[in-house]
Order: C-alpha cells, then structure tokens, then sequence
C-alpha cells in the first residue's frame, strides 16, 4: 500500500491547479509544518496525503483521500481531511460565491480544532515557493509505518 501511496503522491507534481507549487510541493510542504509544529505521525501522514484525492479527481478529492487514510489512522483524523475543503474555503470561498463560513457547520463535532489547526497553520500556507519544503524521501518512512497494517478493517 505504501509504494502505491508514494506513486500517487508523485503524481501529484504533474498539478499546479494554477497555485504558484505543484499539488506535490503543496502537499510536502503541509506535512513539514505539520512536523514542525509536533503533530503526531498519523496527523503528519494525512497531512502529506489530504490532497492525493486530486490523482483521480479534483471536486471530490477530500472524500477520496480520507477513504485512502481510513484503515489506517483515528476516525478524527479521517473527519479533519473529509471537512478540510470546508475550513480551507475560509480563505477562498467568497472568491467562488461559495460561504468562507462553511466550517461553522462542524463547530460541534470533538475534531474541530484539529480540523482548524491542520486548514490554518498546515494546509493555508503551503503554496509558497520559496518555503524550506522536506522532501518526499524525508516522510517516505513515516508513510510505510502508518501503511504497513491497518487499524482496522472496514
């Protein structure tokens, strides 16, 4: 699963989505701050993999991520990177007539903050070209451990 994943992520770099960072460099960059700021390998693993939905389609991306993920991290990191188009639209949303208010909808939900800290502090700033970006062989092992076996079998 895990040379399956780190293919996919590979892809990634052929789609600029026109951001100044292809999605690949954007996704590096939201697992750097995620192991910067000291979220756990699960949390830094997702964040790396929030946007390897974008391989196979755009719109849906979210829910195809988290699917990904499920067997193998906490249920609330799974909520964070289904929801997380929803807290990013804060900062983009009104551009597309869309509500920069959607993540309001999730205000009671136990993973919330999770889901704000990961679309404001990790996922928001990564589309910068000149960010000191790890590179893919630097989460490569982190991505084998979380793939190696599933929490649980759906």
């Amino acid at each position: 699963m895990a040379d399956r994943v780190l293919a996919m992520l590979e892809g990634l770099a052929a789609i600029t989505d026109g951001f100044a960072v292809d999605q690949l460099t954007h996704s590096l960059q939201t697992a750097t701050r995620a192991e910067k700021s000291g979220a756990d390998p699960e949390m830094v693993v997702a964040s790396l993999c929030h946007d390897i939905g974008k391989f196979v389609s755009v719109p849906n991306h979210p829910r195809i991520a988290a699917e990904i993920l499920r067997p193998y991290v906490r249920d609330e990191i799974v909520e964070v990177i289904v929801a997380h188009q929803d807290f990013q639209g804060r900062h983009y949303y009104h551009h597309f007539g869309g509500d920069p208010n959607a993540r309001d909808k999730y205000v009671d939900q136990p993973w919330f903050s999770l889901a704000a800290t990961f679309a404001d502090e990790f996922d928001q700033n990564s589309f910068d070209p000149d960010y000191d970006t790890l590179p893919l062989s630097h989460f490569e092992p982190l991505v084998r451990q979380v793939f190696a076996k599933p929490r649980h079998l759906i």
